[in-house]
């Protein structure tokens, strides 16, 4: 296969070949990387992620440079990046030099500026953060810290949490996932065959009930109580 290799030219037909080589080694990279959400890269995942895409590229847009060193190149950094992770999971204090460990920003009320100082966050973050956690006063807080994904974790203090069911000693139901049966117009059969519903009992449902039709609804969910709960486009 001539397009693994540095060319002086290369036919359309061979950058094709080549680019769809390098999608699919990148999302099979992609799953050794494992689940994990942008908001939710180490350091080392974000450094990583931008070398072998670096990496990728040049060949990609360079025929001169060889397909195979690339290839090459990316799967040994991955090898490297899993025995770190094992590492990371096996031994702690190799786990808190690669990812370092939380660094708390408020105790007991109180703004700790060392800590802000060390994790490297300005005051208008750490307020944005502790909106978006709708974190009314640092008052409240019992102890927050900067995570290494670069995240604020809250922990408010004993008398400004909600309260709950279970502090108040009430009984409650368990907890029920409703499934989505419709979406978009259209009927979800896998999800009607699992709560044991047929189609004639949802259109009916829908006629008797909402005075609607199927194309008519945006999304529709069931409970375990055979409750329909119906959105119309808008």
């Amino acid at each position: 296969m001539d397009f693994f290799q540095a060319q002086h030219s290369l036919t359309t037909i061979e950058w094709i070949l080549r680019s769809a080589v390098a999608y699919l080694f990148l999302v099979a990279v992609a799953r050794m990387f494992g689940q994990r959400a942008i908001s939710q890269l180490r350091l080392i995942d974000f450094v990583l992620a931008l070398i072998i895409g670096n990496i990728i590229a040049n060949p990609l847009a360079d025929h001169e440079v060889s397909l195979n060193g690339s290839l090459i190149t990316t799967l040994a950094l991955v090898l490297f990046y899993i025995g770190t992770t094992y590492g990371t999971l096996k031994w702690n204090t190799f786990n808190k030099l690669v990812t370092g460990s939380p660094i708390p920003v408020i105790r007991n009320g109180e703004i700790i500026y060392n800590g802000m100082k060390k994790a490297r966050i300005p005051m208008d973050l750490l307020l944005e953060e502790l909106r978006r956690l709708q974190v009314k006063s640092v008052e409240n807080i019992g102890l927050a810290t900067w995570e290494a994904s670069g995240q604020l974790s809250v922990f408010l203090k004993p008398e400004f949490e909600p309260v709950t069911a279970g502090a108040l000693q009430l009984t409650v139901q368990p907890f029920d996932l409703p499934r989505t049966i419709i979406k978009e117009g259209k009927l979800l059969k896998e999800e009607l065959l699992a709560v044991g519903k047929r189609e004639g009992w949802v259109k009916a449902e829908l006629n008797a009930r909402f005075h609607t039709e199927l194309e008519d609804v945006l999304l529709a969910t069931i409970d375990g109580k055979d409750q329909l709960q119906v959105f119309y486009y808008r």
